[in-house]
């Protein structure tokens, strides 16, 4: 990496008007006292994070808010958690600890926490203000930022929720020092989807210096989070509630959401199913004759590079993946829309395509 990623603190910013909020990206920034108080309206506040990220985290971001009314709740960690049970948990803590209207949530943690934190805040006392700290990669680059909230359901993922946007995220590359290695891989596969999606320059960029994000180079981290959000934060002012463009940040997501609610939200990381689900839309749109052998190749070897996996788990079964896939949220007058490529850096949503070649890459993707 030469040191024309090495940057101080970026600031990148989702444009939604009068809801406009900052994006802050830089190491330490959990030590610094200034970035907090300008997003915080009350003086009560609530960090919700979880058992592993809680004995890294919490004391220093209860530090830099010893000066409000600052309580704390710690939940189980792991998708399966992300549920109305542990929600509820949230509830009874504003409650039992007599929050406010004004008071604000804060969420320190990973996607999960992310989301739960978000869609309490967007339920308590019908809405109140939070704040994203996520602590993950995949976090970083994507949950945290766009304001969707909310938690699994058996029969589905994410069908319960509400759109609800944070008054800032904070993101502290630093935190990422304290992040597995199959974490920091399953963050790394919802970057490459910026690149599938709409910017081949970035996936290029990729393709070059996927070793750094794997050696955990701090250049590349940044530059790839920065680069990450920038393209989500374009995406977001342009279409809040995915009524369009939005949509396609959902490459491989609805293959991906269907691995895991198949494997009961736990053996797999939502990156890693994600990662198997954009070579299964790769697949399926080189069936549909916009990609060539050539860039599906390229696709598929970034993706093992990054060492994700490129195929669902066996045991699953076409059968169970079609149950799960029949109740995605983008599906349409019964019609399962999914997002495919084009090229790389051209995406679209489309339900135009032949079962026969959806039961192909299920197949292919099953039997490998």
């Amino acid at each position: 990496m030469s040191d024309a990623y090495e940057q101080p603190m970026k600031t990148v910013h989702v444009e939604l008007g009068e809801r406009r909020y900052p994006i802050y990206i830089a190491a330490g920034l959990l030590a610094r006292n200034d970035l907090f108080p300008a997003h915080i309206q009350g003086r009560q506040v609530m960090v919700v994070t979880n058992e592993t990220v809680g004995p890294l985290y919490l004391e220093a971001v209860a530090e830099r808010l010893q000066v409000y009314q600052c309580e704390s709740l710690i939940l189980p960690d792991g998708e399966q958690y992300k549920n109305l049970a542990e929600l509820n948990k949230i509830f009874d803590a504003l409650l039992t600890r007599r929050f406010a209207r004004d008071c604000t949530l804060v969420a320190l943690g990973g996607g999960v926490i992310g989301d739960m934190t978000g869609f309490a805040a967007a339920c308590y006392q019908r809405g109140v203000p939070f704040i994203q700290v996520p602590t993950t990669l995949l976090a970083m680059v994507d949950s945290s930022v766009g304001g969707k909230t909310g938690i699994n359901h058996p029969q589905g993922k994410n069908m319960i929720g509400a759109f609800h946007q944070p008054r800032a995220v904070l993101i502290d590359t630093d935190t990422l020092a304290t992040l597995d290695d199959r974490q920091l891989r399953a963050g790394i596969a919802e970057v490459i989807k910026y690149g599938l999606i709409r910017d081949e320059a970035f996936f290029s960029w990729l393709d070059a210096n996927i070793e750094e994000l794997l050696g955990r180079d701090p250049a590349a981290l940044a530059y790839a989070i920065e680069r990450s959000c920038l393209n989500k934060a374009e995406v977001v002012a342009a279409d809040e509630r995915e009524g369009g463009v939005r949509a396609l940040l959902n490459l491989g997501h609805t293959f991906g959401h269907a691995i895991e609610a198949a494997l009961g939200y736990r053996d797999w990381l939502h990156g890693e199913a994600v990662a198997a689900g954009m070579c299964m839309a790769a697949r399926l749109s080189r069936r549909m004759g916009w990609l060539d052998v050539e860039t599906l190749a390229r696709i598929e070897g970034l993706i093992k590079r990054a060492e994700l996996p490129l195929y669902a788990p066996p045991r699953l079964g076409a059968a169970a993946l079609r149950e799960f896939m029949a109740v995605d949220k983008k599906v349409k007058a019964g019609q399962v829309r999914l997002v495919l490529l084009r090229s790389i850096g051209e995406a679209l949503m489309t339900a135009d395509y032949a079962q026969g070649q959806l039961e192909a890459v299920l197949d292919e993707s099953l039997s490998s």
